[in-house]
């Protein structure tokens, strides 16, 4: 009756697991063990049966995020991409908001408020309004000022989400935008920033650029940003691309990522003429090899992200069974020792004054008071009984308060929020008034449920295997499909380790180096 969730989570994870049949079929079965280890999380308080779920903490669509500022070519990339026009673009603000594009049935692009993402576990924002309101203050401004969501009916966004971003040099809430940033750079398995090359000195940009960089930097996952100079065919009289882009690696070393990665990119269908047949011929050589490189990365990572969510359930569960159980195992040890230490003194403290009573009942008192009333009180067993009840009441009532008072000040030591779940409260179940003082196991973590943390993690390896399969045919294939590129035949053995993979773009070995910029090439 404990273990099974409420109708609300049951009907998100069977729309969960709809959508993965339709986007990404070899992840459908995944939802199963994340159910079993849902039951493991509400046996034990770790979770809340009718509002949570551990499939609802990760991302279930790899998440590309594209970053820069206003006019520097994001929403057309976008199109571009995608196959149809799905975002507008000019060379002054046209959104103010992050805009999540996914995959849709409708022919027509369809455009959903905020909320729909905030209230749906599918997407990687569900309840992204506590994450607004935390960091607005309040403010009164609604998921819906931040966030919009889009859907078309376009096969290169089967399988993964697309987020653009409003630009970064707008003064209106620009430090909520980039808080925002910093919460979506955290979901997102790639990271495109876009430049603009005609503007080479990138002081302008320099804030921005420090926040960016340094931010992921210090979360050691830098490899997933990827850096794209846009427009760069207004550089072409100049013919001085390799200096445009030696100034923004400059730049981005300053801030601490030493790959300096760059690619260069312009879109040719609003490009300016290039008279020069051979800079022309260069530039679009140039241009075509690195997009096809960008489209490539975000083509890998579908597979990478199937890896991540086993390696997810696989932490969940090991996080459990080494981090929670041995934790609230100590605390329970803390309480028990405290509640009896607390109860032998308040025991003491009972039975002296009731020995300062007695002593002044038959020494003191009674000589003044009729012998006779006095004697038939306290010689009817009718009033001897009942002040034993009494007593016995007494000192249960100031146990179990013991219990409740001290269970609380410990369960604060404990942590509320985790990818394993809610400790205190995990805790605290294991304190009910219902429950012995001398249970050893905390509630729900008993031997049995820890065969069954076992048996996910055997079941979790076996669906690496699984992906292994999938994914060992290196042709190209489909980018919605699901399946990889050669490049990811190598990837899983670090998915298959029980820790979850790195937060990192999928492009591992050649983030050091630099993309060519012109015909000599640029380092």
């Amino acid at each position: 009756m404990f273990n099974r969730p409420g109708s609300r989570v049951r009907k998100q994870l069977k729309l969960l697991s709809d959508r993965l049949a339709e986007e990404n079929p070899v992840l459908e079965g995944v939802v199963n063990p994340f159910r079993e280890l849902d039951r493991v999380g509400y046996a034990s308080g770790l979770l809340d049966p009718e509002e949570e779920s551990y499939a609802f903490t990760i991302s279930w669509w790899p998440m590309i995020s594209v970053l820069g500022t206003f006019s520097s070519g994001k929403s057309t990339f976008i199109n571009e991409f995608v196959g149809e026009t799905v975002q507008r673009s000019g060379s002054q603000a046209v959104d103010d908001k992050f805009t999540v594009i996914s995959y849709g049935g409708s022919e027509r692009v369809q455009e959903l408020p905020g909320l729909a993402l905030d209230g749906d576990p599918r997407f990687p924002f569900y309840r992204v309004s506590d994450e607004i309101e935390r960091i607005t203050d309040g403010g009164g401004r609604t998921v819906d000022h931040f966030l919009a969501m889009k859907t078309a009916r376009a096969e290169q966004l089967r399988g993964r989400i697309l987020i653009d971003s409003p630009g970064f040099d707008a003064d209106e809430q620009r430090t909520t935008i980039l808080q925002l940033t910093d919460h979506i750079i955290d979901l997102s398995d790639l990271v495109l920033v876009f430049f603009d090359a005609r503007h080479p000195e990138p002081g302008a940009m320099r804030d921005t650029l420090e926040h960016l960089v340094n931010r992921v930097a210090e979360r050691n996952d830098f490899t997933k940003l990827v850096f794209i100079l846009n427009q760069i065919d207004t550089t072409w009289r100049e013919d001085n691309l390799e200096e445009v882009v030696a100034a923004w690696q400059r730049a981005v070393v300053r801030q601490g990522n030493a790959t300096g990665r760059f690619y260069c990119i312009y879109n040719e269908s609003g490009a300016v003429e290039i008279g020069d047949p051979q800079v022309r011929e260069r530039y679009e050589e140039k241009s075509a090899h690195d997009r096809e490189e960008i489209h490539k990365k975000i083509r890998e990572i579908s597979s990478s992200r199937s890896y991540r969510i086993i390696g997810a359930l696989q932490a969940i569960a090991e996080s459990i069974e080494m981090d929670v159980l041995p934790a609230i195992k100590r605390s329970l040890d803390r309480w028990r020792r405290r509640v009896l230490q607390f109860d032998a003194g308040m025991m003491g403290v009972l039975v002296a004054v009731l020995a300062v009573i007695g002593y002044q009942a038959t020494d003191g008192i009674r000589p003044w008071i009729d012998g006779r009333v006095w004697g038939t009180l306290l010689d009817n067993p009718v009033w001897t009984s009942a002040g034993v009840i009494l007593l016995v009441v007494a000192l249960g009532g100031i146990h179990f308060f013991n219990r409740r008072w001290l269970a609380r000040r410990i369960a604060r030591e404990l942590p509320k929020e985790s990818a394993a779940g809610n400790w205190q409260e995990a805790f605290l179940k294991s304190t009910r008034p219902m429950r012995s003082l001398f249970a050893r196991s905390p509630r729900g973590l008993g031997r049995r449920r820890l065969a069954r943390l076992h048996g996910l993690r055997d079941q979790a390896e076996a669906y690496i295997q699984k992906l292994n399969n999938q994914f060992v045919d290196a042709r190209p294939v489909d980018p919605g499909s699901g399946r990889a590129s050669a490049a990811d035949v190598h990837r899983p053995a670090e998915a298959a380790e029980r820790r979850p993979a790195p937060e990192s773009g999928p492009d591992q070995e050649g983030s050091a180096e630099v993309s060519d910029a012109g015909s000599n090439g640029t380092r």
